[in-house]
């Protein structure tokens, strides 16, 4: 099974950003929901499954977090329970976008799986987990693979995997991706997403983590069939990934623009568009007399211009025009025949 082609596949990724509410992670769906987001997605995983006692934070976690918590205390409050998630899924579903979540950890994956998800949302930290890798291959469904802090080795060594244990190269799209909240225009590197695309002939993405949305709309315009980017009600919000996401206009205003270039991106066949037909007649021009022309005098480059509109003998047609015979008298304006 391979994902949409036809237009690019958008995800509002809530993360951790509902803060461990459940009234929070329902109005984020609400806000994915009316801004045209195709899924919604969350973060599931077992706190002392993923982090240790002893694991620290990033530094934008340090910045936006309670500094002398650990990262497992950290992620203890943003963890969804079971039953959250089942809630989820049919408040998203009565609000017409489907549910997605990333798996931080192999029990966490065994229960999306129990979900009947669609994909699997393969996050930029476990590209070099091979047990992590390994299980998931196994159902054989869509894949999508960040890649931030990657090389292309590391990229290679994830989708031999991937394909070892069962999911065939046309059912994986990468994401390029860059994993500093928010990300340095500098750092972006948008260019490495084909890169990517042409060392493995893959669909590729980009998991967005800049501060605003127009590296995201670039990305759609140099072919990217996969978005990603973080949102969340406030971006003053206590949190470690608030800062870092769109608030819910900025998040319409994003998927708006990439629909709109997924439009004018258009099939690559220059040719005059169905609007502008009715413009060739106005903007270009017919050779006409630019002084009276007698009948029997010979058309020259002196007695003749070219003027709109194009109603008549084109210009491009001045030399097998020039040189003939008038047959009849021309005033000044009148259209050569």
């Amino acid at each position: 099974m391979e994902l949409k082609k036809h237009n690019t596949l958008i995800i509002a990724e809530a993360g951790v950003n509902h803060n461990g509410s459940i009234e929070i992670a329902k109005q984020m769906i609400d806000v994915a929901s009316e801004a045209g987001a195709d899924y919604v997605k969350f973060q599931t995983f077992i706190s002392e499954n993923l982090a240790s006692r002893s694991a620290k934070k990033a530094d934008y976690q340090t910045k936006t977090t309670n500094s002398d918590e650990s990262q497992l205390a950290m992620l203890k409050k943003l963890e969804l329970s079971h039953e959250v998630h089942y809630e989820l899924i049919k408040y998203a579903n009565s609000k017409n976008i489907k549910f997605l979540s990333t798996a931080f950890d192999l029990e966490s994956l065994d229960f999306l799986q129990s979900l009947n998800i669609d994909l699997f949302k393969i996050p930029s930290g476990e590209i070099t987990n091979f047990p992590y890798l390994r299980k998931v291959a196994q159902w054989k469904k869509p894949i999508i693979l960040s890649t931030g802090m990657s090389s292309l080795g590391e990229i290679e060594d994830a989708i031999r995997v991937l394909e070892q244990y069962g999911i065939k190269r046309n059912g994986i799209t990468v994401l390029h991706c860059n994993t500093e909240y928010p990300t340095p225009m500098s750092d972006v590197n948008l260019l490495a997403m084909n890169s990517i695309q042409k060392a493995f002939n893959v669909s590729v993405g980009y998991s967005d983590h800049t501060a605003g949305i127009e590296v995201a709309v670039a990305a759609v315009a140099l072919g990217a069939s996969v978005i990603e980017k973080h949102f969340t009600l406030d971006k003053n919000m206590e949190g470690p990934d608030h800062k870092a996401s769109l608030e819910p206009g900025e998040l319409k205003n994003l998927i708006k623009s990439i629909r709109n270039i997924e439009q004018a991106l258009g099939d690559g066949i220059k040719k005059p568009s169905l609007s502008e037909m009715k413009n060739i007649e106005v903007a270009r021009k017919s050779i006409v007399a630019s002084k009276l022309i007698q009948k029997g005098e010979v058309f020259t480059d002196e007695n003749c211009t070219t003027k709109r509109p194009a109603i008549g003998i084109s210009p491009m047609k001045w030399e097998s025009v020039i040189g003939k015979v008038a047959t009849e008298t021309f005033q000044p304006d009148d259209l050569i025949r």
